[in-house]
């Protein structure tokens, strides 16, 4: 830690929470905008609903932990514990409101009106409440289990972000009214599809409106949806903690089922009795060290609950009402189907763009290729999120049973996707492949390859490092970008790095790569430093950073320094950004914008104008304390002229957007940019026509060689659209017509 973090106020800063919920009301403003097609505001509506579920699950959680230990201190912002608990409740209900105005006014409606519509029970003809009683008797009646609560029944257990029915009934032969616990189950569809085309039902309307079948005899008073938030965070292990970190992670994993209750979400029109009942009850089952629920606790959310599931709805094949389908490109230097990617990068450094450009045909090619190649020796690589059975996964256990050596660093502590992570680590070590699980006290974040293979000139190292995870899902809706190189300093820093991961190593100086938590904290402190320097010296000094947050104090401090010795500073920042720019005497010269839209912005750019000697550098790692101090990271330098230009283009692009661009105001507001006349300029839209942003004249895929490559030249086309993203090595290029 440095000296710098004491130089700042808390004015100079903007409270963490506070600005991650101003980001996800920027993803509300996408539902909200009438630009927007309508089933993608749909799933803006759900993106909102899930971002929020994990927000309370971790952030206001610990929040709430905070409290109940009595803790009071304020963060560097000077909001203590519970000043920010207030701010957040405050905010979250505003949004939470404009959602269900958006929701209930704007989009069913909207949706309604072409023919996409949900459906209350009582508006079913009589063919269709057939079809539903049937479809209720077959598929829901026997996998529903109704729980009740009275003295011979205790209060039911209730999964983390689980719909249920509050159902009261009443005993004819009593005159008291009886209370139990149905839950939704999502082995169901929770939109029950009809005959109407793209009319559905939802399911609990239909549990609903049979509860007579689960309670025989009695009579049903009412039911109303809820759904319970609880703690999910996981305890990272000490590093000189000597448990089995596999098996500590595993524990914790199970524990999360029964982390305590953070927030109740409940149905518009519930009974003030049955909202208090839920409290008393979970209450009742809470540790007596945790804050206890109150009524603060409680949200109305419409009539709907668990709105994260329009997701599923926003995927219907309405064409008109969805983004127009598009397909990634191959890249220009791995196009030549006679040439391997070994070759291609042999020749020269090789950068991608997804998901303007195809990950099959680059990322998921280079692990297909070392599995087949007899030449490859070894492979290393690091899962922070794997999709599962794909063909990353699919190559790594491939290149084990036919005898390469292959060692795969599986994060179990990817939040969220721990149980997955888990299944599949054990699933690589029963193909033969040698899985580690990381280090205690750090996860490892980095996104790096490694393969080592013996070329006719001798051993060389092949070496990929990205933004983003080896993920084929995330690939199409993520923007990232990679790197393939042999440069031998890099790919000997990876070497050092897996050794780091593998084995036992204090290493903290690399040959070019930006290592966390080694050195990259003092390496970027250095870097912006020196930009400082240069523009007191009257030398070209500018630094512009595109990444998903910026919190470190340090850093911020740096730059607030950079800002008054003169540096034009501009950051791209997707999510949570605690400088502020524009203030007087402190920041100045500092700029940050936004991007939100169509893909979710995920790649990590840095530049330095360094005196007319510029750097840039692409990795994983965001300017946050987890990421500098408490994370493996990587970044590495992009040192090719040809390169370079890609990324100031794609930087650029961000900087000329008038369209998708939110800039941050000093005071924490975010303002929206507008054309204001000019000509729109989007930077998904232009990615998708030019995955760099390039001018046409410069741009490599403007000519007419680049514009005739279509779907049917690889056979690639599926319903949507996208590039199908299997075996890209089997396909072959369609002959030039005359």
């Amino acid at each position: 830690m440095t000296d710098t973090v004491s130089a700042l106020l808390p004015t100079q800063l903007i409270n963490r929470e506070l600005s991650w919920l101003a980001f996800n009301a920027r993803v509300l403003h996408e539902a909200v905008d009438e630009r927007t097609p309508l089933l993608e505001r749909l799933k803006f509506l759900a993106i909102f609903t899930s971002n929020l579920d994990e927000f309370f699950q971790v952030r206001v959680a610990g929040l709430r932990r905070q409290v109940a230990a009595g803790v009071a201190t304020p963060t560097a912002d000077g909001m203590s514990p519970m000043a920010q608990l207030d701010a957040i409740d405050a905010r979250v209900r505003e949004l939470v409101r404009e959602q269900l105005r958006c929701l209930h006014h704007d989009v069913l409606p909207g949706l309604a009106a072409h023919g996409v519509k949900l459906v209350a029970m009582n508006d079913l003809t009589a063919d269709e409440r057939l079809t539903v009683d049937e479809f209720f008797e077959h598929e829901v009646f026997p996998v529903l289990t109704p729980l009740a609560v009275d003295p011979g029944h205790p209060f039911p257990y209730i999964s983390n972000l689980s719909l249920s029915l509050a159902v009261e009934v009443r005993d004819p032969g009593r005159s008291a009214e009886l209370f139990a616990r149905v839950k939704v189950p999502r082995s169901l569809p929770r939109w029950v599809p009809l005959a109407r085309p793209n009319h559905f039902v939802p399911l609990e309307a239909v549990i609903g409106a049979h509860l007579r079948s689960l309670f025989p005899g009695m009579e049903v008073v009412g039911w109303h949806g809820f759904k319970i938030t609880r703690y999910s965070d996981l305890d990272v292990p000490a590093a000189d903690e000597p448990e089995d970190l596999l098996a500590s992670i595993e524990e914790q994993v199970f524990q999360q089922r029964f982390g305590e209750v953070v927030r109740l979400e409940v149905q518009q029109g519930m009974p003030a009795h049955i909202r208090h009942l839920l409290l008393d009850e979970l209450r009742a089952a809470a540790e007596p060290d945790v804050l206890p629920l109150s009524e603060r606790d409680v949200h109305e959310v419409g009539t709907l609950v668990e709105l994260s599931d329009l997701m599923s709805l926003a995927t219907i094949d309405v064409p008109q009402l969805r983004d127009t389908p598009y397909a990634p490109l191959v890249p220009p230097e791995l196009r030549d189907p006679e040439r391997t990617i070994f070759d291609v990068i042999r020749e020269r450094d090789v950068l991608v763009h997804h998901p303007f450009e195809s990950f099959a045909y680059s990322v998921e090619r280079f692990f297909e290729a070392a599995a087949v190649d007899e030449h490859v020796l070894a492979l290393k690589t690091t899962l922070y999120r794997t999709s599962g059975d794909t063909a990353i996964v699919r190559a790594l256990t491939e290149a084990a049973q036919s005898g390469k050596q292959v060692a795969v660093l599986v994060e179990l502590q990817a939040r969220g996707d721990e149980a997955n992570n888990i299944a599949w680590a054990r699933t690589l070590e029963n193909f033969g492949v040698h899985v580690a699980y990381g280090l205690p006290g750090l996860k490892t974040h980095a996104k790096i390859a490694l393969i080592v293979r013996r070329d006719p000139d001798g051993i060389r190292r092949y070496v990929h490092i990205g933004t983003g995870n080896y993920n084929s899902k995330t690939a199409r809706v993520y923007t990232d970008i990679g790197l393939f190189t042999i440069n031998p300093e890099i790919a000997a820093d990876i070497s050092d790095v897996f050794n780091l991961l593998t084995g036992f190593s204090r290493q903290r100086d690399y040959r070019k790569l930006l290592v966390a938590p080694a050195s990259m904290k003092t390496r970027f402190l250095a870097l912006i430093a020196r930009e400082a320097a240069n523009a007191r010296a009257g030398h070209p000094a500018r630094i512009i950073a595109k990444m998903n947050a910026i919190v470190d104090p340090d850093m911020i401090a740096a730059l607030y320094e950079a800002s008054r010795a003169g540096v034009e500073i501009d950051l791209i920042v997707r999510g949570i950004c605690c400088l502020r720019p524009g203030l007087p005497g402190v920041s100045d010269r500092i700029r940050v914008r936004s991007i939100i839209g169509r893909f979710l912005e995920h790649s990590r750019i840095i530049y330095f104008a360094n005196g007319g000697h510029e750097n840039y550098f692409i990795g994983s790692a965001d300017w946050m304390p987890r990421n500098l101090e408490r994370r493996v990271e990587v970044l590495t330098p992009v040192d090719d002229p040809s390169q370079q230009v890609r990324l100031r283009a794609l930087l650029d692009t961000c900087l000329d957007d008038n369209r998708q661009a939110w800039e941050l105001q000093s005071d924490g507001t975010y303002r929206q940019v507008s054309p204001d006349g000019a000509t729109e300029l989007a930077t998904h839209k232009k990615l998708l026509r030019d995955p760099w942003g390039l001018d046409r004249s410069q741009s490599r895929y403007a000519t007419a060689e680049m514009r005739a490559m279509t779907l049917e030249e690889y056979d690639t086309v599926t319903s949507n659209g996208h590039l199908r993203e299997e075996q890209p090595a089997k396909r072959t290029r369609r002959k030039k017509k005359a």
